[in-house]
């Protein structure tokens, strides 16, 4: 089992910038794909960014050119650094971590990113 631990969230005005953070626990996630997902009120919940275990990175067109996804395999740690936030990215955010081999999919609990007008 994968555990998954956020952290970083919160409020911030429109411009603003937020960093965050996810840590894995139970097992060595350094061959996984890590990412982030997001869910506003009301809406169904959709992939942001992923990240390889080679580096490699896929962003939704929502958000390319303002966050970005890095990974530290030695903390087991995936960051998203999101800046020139909008009201649009208010959402909870949900680490995940994906064993592509085995088809094994893990979500963290959430934090809530709150962008102001």
């Amino acid at each position: 089992q994968v555990q998954l631990v956020e952290s970083g969230g919160g409020l911030v005005q429109a411009g603003g910038s937020l960093r965050l953070s996810c840590t894995a626990s139970g097992r060595d996630v350094s061959k996984y794909v890590m990412g982030w997902d997001r869910q506003a009120p009301g809406q169904q919940r959709d992939l942001v960014a992923t990240i390889t275990s080679g580096g490699s990175t896929n962003y939704a067109d929502s958000v390319k050119g303002r966050f970005t996804i890095s990974r530290d395999n030695a903390k087991n740690t995936v960051y998203l650094q999101m800046n020139s936030l909008k009201p649009e990215d208010t959402a909870v955010y949900y680490c995940r971590a994906d064993n592509t081999i085995f088809r094994l999919f893990y979500w963290g609990q959430g934090t809530q990113v709150t962008v102001s007008s």
